[in-house]
């Protein structure tokens, strides 16, 4: 694979952790901490307009490739998000640190949501970007599971596998799921696509939606989170022009939440980070620093 791309001020460096090694980009010092978890289908870079304004507003900012995705090392199991949550554990038990601010979207923000249910004292305060959370009602979703019939195309062991190794599906996504375009220019979606066609890591891709589909999708069918309680401090934006992830879908979180809130964005896509880059900083920031 090619190099991470370049950004002013962030530096890379890997940990081994649970026998992988990770890919981490950083920018900024010190120890006050915000982790970021990207979502699919992309990696660390979805955060490139995030680091420099966290790392300017003080805080030590971290982006970490989820197993499978951008440098971080590609297994052929493993990714139940419940797992994925552990791999961040254990990076942050490799780098000495205890607790963090936490930022995720897509599958990082549904990891997200997990680490603050499992490990609420790892978790400082947590901004969340569209994604639903994990109390989804049933009566409010199955109307709308046309939205996600991209989900066993992306799962399929061959169909998948190819759609990722041929460079077109990711940026037809990334472009198709926004509402906002400016900021996809050509090089940015082939910093992604080109890193997600490789082989090992269009592999990593299918595994994530297959192992949702034939796994988690039916333990939470049965209530897998029903009795969980969020105490963590989170906000969470979501775009109202996310055509799959509808924000009716969030009804019911007011009855699991002790500190949160939701803020509709309106005009903006599912890839928020992306899409309103200088309102996410300005949410994060603000939010972050309400900290105690």
């Amino acid at each position: 694979m090619a190099e991470p791309p370049l950004l002013d001020g962030v530096r890379h460096r890997y940990v081994e952790a649970r026998g992988l090694r990770f890919h981490l980009a950083e920018a900024g010092e010190g120890d006050d901490v915000v982790l970021c978890l990207h979502g699919w289908p992309q990696h660390w870079y979805e955060w490139r307009f995030l680091l420099p304004a966290l790392a300017g507003a003080g805080h030590r900012a971290i982006a970490m490739d989820l197993r499978g995705f951008g440098w971080s090392d590609a297994p052929r199991d493993g990714y139940e998000k419940e797992n994925l949550a552990t791999d961040v554990l254990a990076v942050l038990d490799e780098l000495g640190t205890h607790r963090v601010k936490l930022v995720g979207h897509d599958w990082g923000g549904w990891t997200g949501y997990l680490l603050c249910l499992r490990a609420p004292e790892r978790i400082e305060r947590y901004l969340a970007l569209n994604i639903l959370t994990p109390w989804i009602d049933q009566r409010v979703v199955f109307p709308e599971i046309w939205r996600f019939a991209y989900q066993p195309l992306v799962a399929s062991p061959f169909l998948g596998y190819r759609l990722h190794t041929s460079g077109q599906l990711v940026p037809k996504v990334l472009v198709g799921a926004s509402a906002v375009r400016d900021n996809w220019d050509s090089e940015t979606l082939h910093i992604f696509s080109d890193n997600l066609a490789e082989p090992d890591r269009a592999r990593a891709c299918v595994q994530m939606y297959r192992t949702f589909l034939l796994r988690e999708q039916p333990e939470m069918m049965r209530g897998r989170y029903v009795r969980e309680r969020l105490t963590v401090p989170t906000l969470h934006l979501h775009g109202t022009a996310d055509t799959a992830l509808l924000p009716k879908m969030l009804a019911g979180w007011q009855r699991h939440a002790d500190d949160m809130r939701v803020e509709l964005v309106e005009g903006c896509g599912h890839f928020i980070a992306d899409e309103a880059p200088a309102l996410v900083a300005d949410r994060a920031i603000s939010f972050f620093s309400a900290a105690t």
